[in-house]
This record gives C-alpha cells, sequence and structure tokens, in this order.
C-alpha cells in the first residue's frame, strides 16, 4: 500500500513539475521590449548606473502640465487615449512607474509610494516643471493623493480616478477578482512568480472593465509581456504581498490636508476597488467634485476615454486653469 501511495505521489509531482516546466516562462530584455512598446515620444530618467525610468512628455512646451500615474502591473499606455486628446492644449508627461512598463527597478525592497512620489519628482525636476496637475488610476491614484499631501506647493490640481488607498472592508476583500487574492498567498506567488500567467491576466483585465470586450489579446500580451522584463515580477509581488515599504491609509482626518483642487472619477462597477471609495475620498478632501460612471468599471480613462476626458477638460477649465468667477460687488461702475 504503501509503496503504491509512493508511486501515485511521486507520478503527481512529476506531473507538476512538468507543468511547471512547460508554463516557466524566462525574463524578457528590456532592449526587447523596447523595440515593441517604446515610440517616438518616449524618454528615459537615469536614476543612477542600469537604473531607468520610461516616461513620455508631449504637448506644448508652455502649456500647463499634467502629470498622469498608472495603476499596479500597468504602464502608461493605459492613459494613451486621454493623452490624445489632452496634448492639443496641455503638455502631457505619462510615466512607467518603478517595476512597471519600460522602466526599471529601483529598490523592490522599498517598492511603493514613498518610491512612486520620488519619481513623480525626479521627472517634474528633470523637465523643469514647477507645477502641475497630477492624475492617478488605483495604485497611481494612492501615489497622488500621497503626493498632494508631500508637496502641496507643486499642484495645481489632483484627479484621482478609481484611486486605492481607502481601508478595505473584509466583504471587498474577498470579492476582488480570483487573480489579486491568488499572489496575496506566499505560496502561490512563489509557484506563479515565473509561470505563463496569460490566462490569469486576461480574467483580471475582463474584470476591470464593466464591458469585458475591451480586453483585447494585444492588451493581454502588452501586461504579460511587459510583467516579465527583468525584476518586475519581482516588484509586482513584492508590492501585492505588502512585504516593501509601509503604506498607510487612507482616513478622512488626513485628507483633511489636502489643498489642490480636486476631481474624484471612479466606476460604478469597478470590481477592485468600490465605487464607494471614491464617494468617501470625495467627502474627505475639502471642496472634492466627485463624478460617477454607471456601468464603467476600474479604468474609466479607457473604457470611455472620451467622457472622462472631457470631464477633465471641464475640471481643469473651470476650477484649475479657468478665469475663476468674479463677485459682482467687486466689478466698478461704468464711467460716462
Amino acid at each position: 500500500m504503501f509503496r503504491r501511495f509512493l508511486a501515485v505521489f511521486l507520478t503527481l509531482g512529476v506531473i507538476l513539475f512538468a507543468g511547471w516546466m512547460t508554463l516557466r516562462r524566462d525574463d524578457i530584455p528590456y532592449e526587447q521590449l523596447e523595440a515593441i512598446y517604446a515610440n517616438t515620444d518616449s524618454r528615459y530618467l537615469a536614476f543612477g548606473d542600469n537604473m531607468r525610468v520610461h516616461f513620455r512628455d508631449v504637448g506644448p512646451r508652455d502649456a500647463e502640465a499634467i502629470i498622469l500615474v498608472h495603476g499596479f502591473s500597468a504602464s502608461l499606455h493605459t492613459w494613451e487615449p486621454w493623452v490624445d486628446n489632452l496634448k492639443r492644449d496641455y503638455r502631457v508627461i505619462s510615466i512607467d512607474l518603478p517595476g512597471h512598463g519600460l522602466s526599471r527597478c529601483i529598490d523592490n525592497a522599498e517598492i511603493g509610494p514613498a518610491q512612486f512620489i520620488e519619481t513623480i519628482n525626479r521627472v517634474a525636476n528633470t523637465l523643469e516643471i514647477e507645477r502641475f496637475t497630477l492624475a492617478g488610476n488605483s495604485m497611481g491614484g494612492a501615489a497622488a493623493w500621497n503626493y498632494a499631501l508631500a508637496f502641496p506647493q507643486r499642484l495645481d490640481g489632483l484627479v484621482l480616478v478609481d484611486a486605492a488607498g481607502w481601508p478595505r472592508t473584509d466583504t471587498e476583500s474577498e470579492d476582488r477578482p480570483l487573480v489579486f487574492r491568488l499572489l496575496e498567498v506566499d505560496l502561490a506567488r512563489r509557484v506563479m512568480k515565473d509561470l505563463d500567467l496569460s490566462s490569469l491576466i486576461r480574467g483580471g483585465l475582463e474584470d476591470s472593465f464593466g464591458n469585458p470586450g475591451f480586453v483585447t489579446d494585444e492588451m493581454v500580451e502588452r501586461y504579460a509581456s511587459l510583467a516579465r522584463a527583468p525584476c518586475h515580477r519581482e516588484a509586482l509581488l513584492e508590492l501585492v504581498s505588502g512585504q516593501g515599504e509601509t503604506r498607510r491609509e487612507a482616513t478622512p482626518e488626513l485628507l483633511a490636508g489636502i489643498t489642490a483642487p480636486t476631481l474624484v472619477m471612479h466606476g460604478e462597477r469597478d470590481n477592485l476597488i468600490p465605487y464607494q471609495h471614491g464617494e468617501q475620498f470625495a467627502a474627505a478632501i475639502p471642496g472634492a467634485q466627485l463624478i460617477l460612471y454607471p456601468g464603467v468599471g476600474h479604468l474609466p480613462q479607457e473604457e470611455i476615454a472620451e467622457l472622462s476626458a472631457g470631464d477633465l477638460r471641464a475640471f481643469l477649465t473651470t476650477r484649475v486653469y479657468g478665469v475663476q468667477d468674479v463677485a459682482l460687488e467687486n466689478i466698478p461702475e461704468p464711467t460716462n
């Protein structure tokens, strides 16, 4: 009986190992990824030896500046619909955060908001942009509101798009897509780190849209390929595990310190971050404007690109860069 059990156990082990080897994928060199995913607008900022941050800088040089920061496992490509819309009238800078897109890793043991804030600052300083509007989606939204608290003097405006950082309830944690719950398990992370996760990535992306039809093979391939850049998988796992930098959670008392005009956008069918978190952000930040999008998921900048970009333009015009209303009593009487 023992020999039979041992034989079954060993056979199962061989099958699992063979399956793991079949699904195992090596890193893809940055040079190969850059040949596919960089374009003529791509720029790189050195962070020391072999440390580079990828960003794009488009639009009129003398226009008001907007910096865009993506979410977990994404890249600056998520902002391309907004960039196309805004670059006629604004200087638009989109950034690949460390460990994402075409940016190298800086220090995976310390990856998190502080590192992202430093990255935003370095890019802005390199481009000699003193003041700007900062927009962030998901994890990038958490970086954005943390930046607004750390450097209020640099922001003209703040835009939170399905932003992360509000504490989750137990029910909200259990309702998240399978791929994110799996990655919180240490053993699952170790097993999955080197595997082809295209099927899980597709499922996670489909959960990110109110209309899963927005997910294409090209999109899945881009997410999967950029995650295989050297050190990126380790960076993503550090972020999911929470073993990197200690993150502070959003509270009404903390967010009350944000002074920049703020726009909060949130899809009502967001399966990753409930729209109620958007409502809580808007309630906590003084004077914040809230826009909820029925039927829309976690990525309004892609799913309803023209509508969300139009709402952003309206916010920039009326609240940030536009001419403010003048009180009637301050208007001088006409002279004869």
